[in-house]
C-alpha cells in the first residue's frame, strides 16, 4: 500500500473509534450524573524515503490520543426523596467498594437492611471520618443541609464526604457511575447539596445524533477514497508490467 492508503486507515481507525464513543454518550443519555466524552485527535508526524525523495518527507497520520470528558453539571431533577441529593458545582461522593474508595456524581442513596446509606448499587457511602452513615431504626424524618450535615429527629447524624481533585480528566472510570483515582482528594468544605434532587447525565442526545451521523458520512467517503485507491493500482499495474516487457 501507498501512504495515501495508510493514512486512510489511520483516519477511518480514529472515527471507528468515535463512533464507540457517540454510542456509548447516547446509551448513557438517561443513565444519572454520567459525563459524555469525546475523542482527542493529533497528527502523528513519520518521515519516509522513495525514489523522488530520498531525503524524506513528512506524512501526517491520525493519532487517537485520548478521550475528553465533559465535566459540566448535568440538569437536576427533583425527586422529593429525603436519600437522594445532587451536588451543584464541583466536587464527588466518597463511597466505599470492595476494591478501595471511589467517587461519584450519583446522589441516589437508599437504606440498606442494616440501616446504612449506600448506593443503588449497595455501596456505602462515606461520612468526613471515613465511616458509613447508619440511621437507628428509630429515625423516620431525615434532612440533609447545604453542606452535607445529615440530621435526623434525633439529632444529627453525620456529614456526607464531598472532595473534589486538582485534575477531574485524571479520574478513571471505575463502573457503576464511580470513578478512581491515584489523585489526593481534598474534602469540599464549601460543597452546595440539594436535597431530594438527583443529577441527570448532561448527554445532549440531538447533538450526538448529529455528530453519529456526521462520523458515519465521513467513514464512508475515506472506504470509497481506499477502494479508489485500491482500484487506481490494480489498474496501474499491468501497465508497469508491460513497460517493464517492453523496456
Amino acid at each position: 500500500m501507498e501512504n495515501t492508503s495508510y493514512v486512510a486507515l489511520s483516519r477511518q481507525t480514529a472515527l471507528w473509534r468515535q463512533i464507540e464513543i457517540v454510542a456509548n454518550n447516547l446509551a448513557n443519555a438517561n443513565t444519572p450524573s454520567f459525563k459524555a466524552q469525546q475523542v482527542m485527535f493529533t497528527d502523528y508526524m513519520v518521515k519516509t524515503k522513495t525514489d523522488t525523495t530520498p531525503f524524506g518527507q513528512q506524512v501526517s497520520f491520525v493519532h487517537d490520543l485520548g478521550t475528553l470528558r465533559d465535566t459540566r453539571e448535568g440538569p437536576v431533577t427533583k425527586t422529593e426523596a429525603p436519600l437522594d441529593v445532587s451536588i451543584h458545582g464541583d466536587g464527588y461522593f466518597t463511597i466505599d467498594t470492595p476494591s478501595g474508595q471511589r467517587y461519584t456524581r450519583e446522589g441516589h442513596f437508599r437504606l440498606d437492611e442494616n440501616g446504612m446509606v449506600v448506593t443503588a448499587s449497595g455501596y456505602p457511602v462515606l461520612q468526613q471520618n471515613d465511616t458509613p452513615i447508619v440511621l437507628a431504626p428509630n429515625e423516620a424524618e431525615v434532612s440533609i443541609a447545604g453542606d452535607g450535615t445529615l440530621s435526623s429527629e434525633n439529632g444529627i447524624i453525620g456529614k456526607i464526604k464531598v472532595v473534589t481533585f486538582d485534575n477531574d480528566q485524571a479520574l478513571r472510570s471505575s463502573g457503576d457511575g464511580t470513578y478512581q483515582t491515584t489523585q489526593t482528594p481534598t474534602i469540599a468544605d464549601n460543597a452546595n447539596i440539594s436535597q431530594g434532587a438527583i443529577e441527570e447525565s448532561n448527554v445532549q442526545p440531538v447533538v450526538e445524533m448529529t455528530n453519529m451521523m456526521t462520523i458515519m458520512r465521513n467513514y464512508e467517503s475515506i472506504q470509497n477514497l481506499i477502494q479508489n485507491e485500491h482500484d487506481r493500482q490494480m489498474k496501474a499495474m499491468p501497465v508497469l508490467s508491460q513497460s517493464q516487457q517492453n523496456a
